[in-house]
């Protein structure tokens, strides 16, 4: 029997770009905080199992037919890991590795004691952990890209619209500048069977691009969180929709987020913060726009008074993601009534969540 692997990825949180991210080749910003997943992988025999204890949902076992993974039809608990195993093992089977079974334990540091979820990207974290514990298990020596690959397939099996963002930040950490590839075309790919293999080489990644960006130079990074859950899903599809029917311009916001977050990119390269909080403005107004198109409320009203009060404060603020609730994020120079933005916060009982960038200089981080 095997020694114990333990294999973790940190959350993230969008700086900017959300929406237009979802359209292969547009650019985001995110970044990976120091809050992480883990998961625990054992060798064992006559089943497998994934389990996660400090979760109400029950544990659940997996055997192997010829067909791949065997579990119980009606069990989605565990979605995400269930993916992940799958492509990862079709990917084993390709290189002729032989099959064994695992137990797989899950402990997640991106929800608070009582379970809520603060928007951190449990799904991608969970889902790269899972593939770094059995790469490491099969010894399949993944270098980091691959190991995306993998965990994009394994998303937009469960997930089509995701973009893959929250995913690359959790790979590879710190500060990432992002375009999303054709998930469509790999998502067809899969379902036609083709090999793991030969779909991590397709033409579907050609407007991939993974950065990792200078982190600023001397702004405060600060996280709020509403108290407010939000679906990604429901929100992007809804902004999709308004987009078919022409109520929303699409294109416009296409180009304009471009612009943004280009300039948001060279600003944190260059190292100019004051540039930085201009696109971060910039980024807000955006999405407080596509929202009145689309008649959705992405950045709610909490959200609104936590961006408010660190505007007042003299910091830049936005929501984080696809709005709706969860977090809003700030960049805060030096100059900022950083307490006065905290003390506003706590009157609209908006929490700040003790969280920074992972790893804090934007260097490699073994995970």
């Amino acid at each position: 029997m095997s020694a114990t692997i333990v294999a973790r990825a940190p959350g993230k949180l969008f700086v900017a770009g959300e929406y237009a991210v979802v359209t292969p080749g547009e650019p985001a910003v995110l970044v990976a905080v120091d809050r992480f997943l883990t998961v625990s992988l054992t060798e064992t025999t006559g089943a497998g199992g994934i389990h996660s204890p400090e979760s109400a949902r029950p544990s659940l076992r997996w055997t192997r037919d010829a067909g791949g993974l065997v579990v119980a039809p009606e069990d989605h608990s565990y979605d995400y890991v269930l993916s992940a195993l799958t492509v990862i093992e079709r990917l084993r089977a390709e290189r002729g590795i032989a099959p064994r079974l695992y137990d797989l334990t899950i402990d997640s540091g991106l929800d608070d004691a009582s379970g809520r979820k603060f928007g951190l990207g449990s799904s991608a974290a969970v889902t790269v952990a899972t593939i770094r514990a059995i790469d490491r298990f099969y010894r399949l020596a993944l270098d980091r890209r691959t190991l995306y690959q993998l965990a994009l397939l394994a998303t937009i099996r469960i997930a089509p619209s995701a973009s893959g963002g929250d995913l690359a930040a959790s790979t590879f950490g710190g500060w990432i500048g992002y375009r999303s590839p054709d998930r469509e075309m790999l998502r067809r790919l899969l379902d036609a069977g083709d090999a793991v293999a030969s779909v991590l080489e397709s033409d579907a990644w050609e407007h991939l691009e993974i950065v990792r960006l200078r982190p600023p130079r001397d702004l405060g990074f600060f996280v709020g969180w509403t108290g407010e859950p939000a679906s990604t899903v429901r929100l992007v599809d809804a902004v999709g929709r308004g987009a078919a029917v022409g109520a929303v311009d699409h294109a416009g916001f296409l180009r304009d987020s471009r612009a943004c977050v280009t300039d948001l990119w060279a600003a944190l390269d260059a190292g100019d913060d004051a540039a930085t909080l201009d696109a971060l403005r910039r980024a807000r107004g955006l999405l407080q726009a596509l929202g009145a198109q689309a008649g959705l409320a992405i950045e709610t009203p909490r959200l609104a008074a936590l961006c408010d009060a660190a505007e007042t404060a003299g910091a830049a603020a936005k929501s984080s993601g696809a709005g709706g609730g969860d977090c809003g994020i700030v960049l805060a120079p030096a100059s900022a009534d950083v307490r006065g933005m905290l003390d506003a916060w706590e009157a609209q009982d908006i929490r700040r969540l003790t969280i920074a960038v992972h790893p804090p200089e934007g260097g490699d981080d073994v995970l």
